[in-house]
């Protein structure tokens, strides 16, 4: 990652793309403020949270290696949430 700034919007990006793709599932399946749509999006702003967190430490010396793993771990929560989402319509 180039900078604190590219990362944040990284994350913002991503979990806003997993929430946008809730909505229109619910959208498409007519099933608006579904339960476990509702429960992924908190799940997004859970990790929205936690990441802004990791991202926001000052305490960690090796800033690069952080975010580093900042972002390995975006990922992973990532396509956990998708698995989710694409479960929807089972």
């Amino acid at each position: 990652m180039a900078s604190v700034k590219a990362l944040k919007k990284e994350i913002n990006y991503v979990l806003g793309e997993l929430i946008e793709a809730v909505y229109e599932w619910e959208s498409e399946t007519k099933n608006l403020n579904s339960e476990a749509g509702n429960q992924i999006i908190d799940n997004c702003i859970e990790v929205y949270d936690e990441l802004i967190d990791l991202v926001n430490d000052k305490e960690n010396p090796m800033k690069k290696d952080h975010f580093k793993k900042v972002n390995e771990y975006l990922e992973k929560k990532a396509n956990e949430i998708a698995d989710q989402i694409n479960g929807l319509g089972d």
